[in-house]
């Protein structure tokens, strides 16, 4: 069955139903994506306050056959908060349902409303002594209902996982319009679906999550933070192995920097200063969280000594202060602004088995090398094994240089992730940008249940149509 636009008439009908400051001008934000390859169109822009609004819009859109596109904070880069073609769609804005719920200090829960920010997430459980910690680079603008949305990852994916695993219960609607309250505080719950862990990395496209209940953390009594010079990506991975087994779940971060990352950022940010006179080849940026009693700098001097005296660390330099600590975390997230200004071709989001990450940037540096000359930037969460994997154009030279090439470029990379059991999105989403991606690789029997989830759920395809799931 075929959508139908959001017209006038819709809108007039939807002013009966709902308060005038539901009602929100189609502003350019709400049409644009962060790496400008989908421009969404002018629908119509609603922005409710409540759960029962939510709910009003969405069982209207159904019952008009008109798309709803769910907005959190627009800093998705696969292309799932726009629609960029079809009929004009409801935009969903869960900007003004930013509220704090409830605060469990003793039981390590917090409940929100989709629409707060991240960092505001994290400050409310920092105000009760308490870690939230998920942690990305669009924190302070990325909504925790966006980041539910798509499973979102980050920093600290080593130690407290993805944020499905930050997450209790959450509060949805479905497409019909019903709302589910599952915002449950409990940690066991074994009574039939995980309907929790279904909503929550479909992007949108099985309902729009209105609340959620996070799991918290103690803060660690210390923190410690080093930059440590490696060999080769080999010995990263036998330094992980010692960090953890001399620090346990304390190993809260733990990242791969490649030299051609820092010569863009001497590039693009001279005035960034970065730890080493000459930018080595490969270091490693590793954050600890202790428990009161330890101390995380003499643990990191602990971990250096070893992992020289086996031969996995050449250089490194620890934080004595909070203000070394963040000059050090400054220049790994500052790599992607680099880049940005340098400009990719390719930017891809892929994970393959630690243990396969060497074999991994030998492979695609031959495979790219076969298709032309290129600067590749490989880079990432090498505690989870999740790589951000950049290939740029040459020095004089930009990225629309090659857009012939941009394709070969990623099947290449994508083929080899497929070849190593691993996958071509990470941590970023399918969205749109991925779908075909989806088809390609995705498993067959996998990709059925998935269509048959959202035909049950959602038959009109009124939920983020053409996300995910090429639309029908």
């Amino acid at each position: 069955m075929s959508l139908a636009p959001a017209t006038d008439l819709f809108r007039d009908h939807l002013r009966s139903l709902l308060p005038q400051d539901v009602f929100r001008d189609s502003a350019a934000h709400y049409l644009e994506e962060p790496r400008g390859q989908f421009e969404g169109q002018a629908g119509l822009v609603l922005c409710p306050d409540n759960t029962e609004q939510v709910a009003t819009i969405i069982r209207e859109a159904g019952a008009a056959r008109v798309g709803v596109i769910p907005y959190g904070g627009g800093t998705g880069v696969v292309g799932g908060q726009v629609l960029p073609d079809g009929p004009a769609p409801v935009i969903l804005s869960l900007e003004r349902m930013n509220r704090v719920r409830g605060l469990y200090p003793l039981e390590n829960v917090l409940i929100v409303e989709a629409g707060v920010i991240l960092a505001d997430v994290q400050a409310a459980a920092e105000a009760a002594d308490r870690l939230f910690p998920l942690s990305l680079a669009a924190e302070g603008s990325a909504r925790i209902g966006g980041n539910l949305a798509t499973n979102a990852g980050g920093v600290n994916v080593l130690r407290y996982g993805n944020t499905r695993d930050l997450c209790l219960g959450i509060e949805a609607v479905l497409p019909d319009g019903s709302i589910w309250n599952g915002l449950s505080r409990l940690r066991k719950d074994n009574t039939g679906y995980d309907l929790r862990n279904l909503l929550i990395g479909s992007e949108g496209t099985l309902g729009v999550i209105t609340a959620a209940a996070l799991k918290l953390s103690p803060r660690p009594a210390g923190t410690g933070t080093a930059m440590m010079v490696v060999p080769s990506p080999e010995a990263a991975i036998e330094l992980l192995a010692l960090a953890r087994a001399q620090m346990g779940e304390g190993v809260s971060a733990f990242e791969l920097i490649h030299r051609q990352g820092l010569e863009f950022l001497s590039e693009t940010l001279p005035d960034l200063r970065q730890p080493f006179a000459d930018p080595p080849e490969w270091s490693v940026l590793i954050e600890v969280g202790l428990a009161q009693g330890l101390d995380p700098a003499q643990a990191l001097e602990t971990l250096f000594e070893s992992a020289a005296e086996a031969g996995a660390v050449v250089d490194g330099t620890i934080a004595q202060s909070e203000g070394q600590r963040r000059a050090l975390w400054s220049v790994r997230e500052h790599i992607p602004e680099a880049n940005r200004r340098i400009g990719a071709i390719v930017s891809s989001d892929i994970s393959v088995p630690i243990g396969a990450i060497p074999d991994f940037i030998r492979a695609g540096a031959g495979r790219i090398a076969a298709i032309g000359s290129f600067r590749i930037n490989s880079f990432g969460h090498l505690g989870d094994g999740n790589l951000h994997y950049n290939v740029f154009p040459m020095p004089g030279k930009t990225k629309h240089d090659h857009q012939n090439q941009r394709d070969a470029i990623k099947q290449a990379i994508h083929d080899l992730v497929q070849e190593m059991d691993g996958s071509f999105s990470a941590e970023h989403g399918i969205g749109r940008l991925k779908v075909d991606d989806l088809e390609r690789y995705g498993d067959p029997v996998k990709l059925a249940t998935m269509r048959a989830i959202k035909a049950t759920l959602d038959p009109v395809g009124i939920m983020n149509p053409g996300a995910v799931l090429r639309a029908r």
